[in-house]
């Protein structure tokens, strides 16, 4: 295999959605009480909704600009490349990018929908919305071209029979994958351990839906302290995870509901081998008094029916495919945010795939063979493999002129005007955001 030959899906990226993205799906009073999009007098974008206001752009959607103007940066859509919020601008930015699928969170909402939605003070109302966004998201989004994107819905878990009624209405529409907190006890709700979930459990295990759990979406990803350098809390991101991933393995409605599917979604590959190593030395050393159960499989047995992982550029976990599982990886390319590769997402996997020796059966695992069993999703229906290879793909966008030009905007550094240059910390992250969030 040469590296044009590839088919990769990814499955983690992003939206910023667009402003008029409601008007099609509600009307009346619905319409006027959703989501409203603003610009301020500097140009900056924000979203207002139930006497909340959330930034417009998706964090960190910096894909395409200078590396110098990274950031918690920019502030409006007319400052990120038009794939981040118009699904034909994405496709052409999968194309040069020789991406072939893509499943999307999203932003006003959150990963899981608890900034926006879970937040609302109006739980009818914001049920009436969520199911809005959904149909945005499955009907708009995704309907641009259903053999390439691949949807994922967001669930009202405040209620549980609305849940179960929104889980069964977006199967009816197609959607395979739904994103949830991976510790709702941060917004309120009761743990995953607890018996409030299991119509949930029950419905997604029927209804053959996919749980996407994202970094960030209820457990902190967390940092030593304000003055801690950001590089330091970038680091340890993706492997913040595996608190998540601990408590979701122990969770009991996996012995009951042995095709329920789980993808750790931004988690990267290389912690998974020591993870499954310690969950074992764990189980064997303290089972006689935690009264732990696993349903008389091992921990590993265990995660490696259940989960998924997925990882950006992870030399050292492919390195060790045999030991993280080689059927429980795939790849994401995190577009709009910092970590993309974008538009070389080929080249720096294919270095990957020759540094460790992959098979031509391994690579298509994890490009695209693992997600498309995963997530139940067959993009070959409405196309023909060679036409959705990296070289097919580049060749269209090619065709298409699209432009790969770095992005410049003059978007202001995290630090304060006048300020000498110095490592940026993650407390002045935290301020940027706090800043961004009372924009209007």
């Amino acid at each position: 295999m040469k590296m044009d030959d590839m088919v990769i899906i990814s499955v983690d990226d992003h939206i910023s959605e667009p402003p008029e993205m409601f008007k099609r799906h509600l009307q009346g009073e619905d319409l006027a009480t959703a989501p409203q999009f603003h610009t301020t007098e500097d140009g900056a974008n924000y979203w207002t909704y139930q006497g909340m206001t959330m930034t417009s752009v998706g964090l960190n959607a910096v894909v395409g600009r200078v590396p110098e103007e990274y950031g918690m940066e920019p502030q409006s859509l007319a400052q990120v490349r038009k794939g981040c919020y118009d699904p034909q601008a994405r496709l052409e930015d999968m194309d040069i990018n020789g991406i072939a699928c893509s499943l999307n969170f999203g932003s006003i909402g959150g990963f899981d929908g608890s900034r926006c939605f879970h937040n609302a003070p109006d739980k009818d109302m914001a049920l009436v919305h969520l199911k809005a966004y959904n149909d945005w998201h499955i009907l708009d989004w995704c309907g641009t071209d259903p053999s390439r994107f691949i949807a994922c819905a967001l669930l009202p878990t405040w209620d549980m029979d609305a849940t179960v009624a929104e889980i069964e209405r977006i199967a009816s529409m197609g959607c395979t994958s739904v994103t949830l907190s991976e510790n709702p006890t941060k917004i309120g709700l009761p743990s995953i351990h607890n018996a409030y979930w299991e119509p949930m459990w029950k419905a997604l295990s029927e209804h053959q839906i996919t749980i996407c759990l994202h970094i960030g979406s209820g457990n902190p990803q967390p940092h030593a302290s304000d003055e801690t350098p950001i590089e330091a809390w970038i680091t340890t991101m993706p492997m913040s995870i595996s608190v998540g991933a601990a408590d979701w393995l122990q969770l009991d409605a996996l012995n009951r509901y042995p095709d329920l599917r789980i993808f750790l979604s931004e988690s990267g590959i290389g912690w998974i081998p020591y993870f499954l190593e310690r969950a074992e030395f764990s189980h064997a050393r303290h089972k006689a008094w935690t009264h732990s159960g696993f349903g008389g499989l091992k921990p590993s047995e265990l995660f490696r029916r259940h989960f998924m992982t997925c990882f950006i550029d992870d030399t050292f976990g492919l390195k060790n495919l045999d030991d993280v599982g080689e059927d429980m990886v795939a790849y994401e390319c995190d577009y709009p945010h910092s970590d993309t590769l974008w538009p070389e997402v080929p080249e720096y996997l294919w270095k990957s795939v020759e540094a460790t020796k992959l098979t031509d059966t391994q690579i298509d695992k994890i490009t695209h063979e693992n997600a498309m069993r995963w997530l139940r999703f067959d993009p070959f229906k409405n196309y023909k493999r060679e036409d959705l290879t990296v070289g097919a793909l580049r060749t269209r966008a090619e065709a298409a002129k699209v432009d790969t030009t770095p992005i410049s905007t003059g978007g202001a550094a995290p630090l304060e005007e006048g300020e000498a240059l110095r490592r940026i910390t993650s407390g002045d992250i935290m301020k940027m955001m706090k800043k961004q969030s009372k924009v209007a």
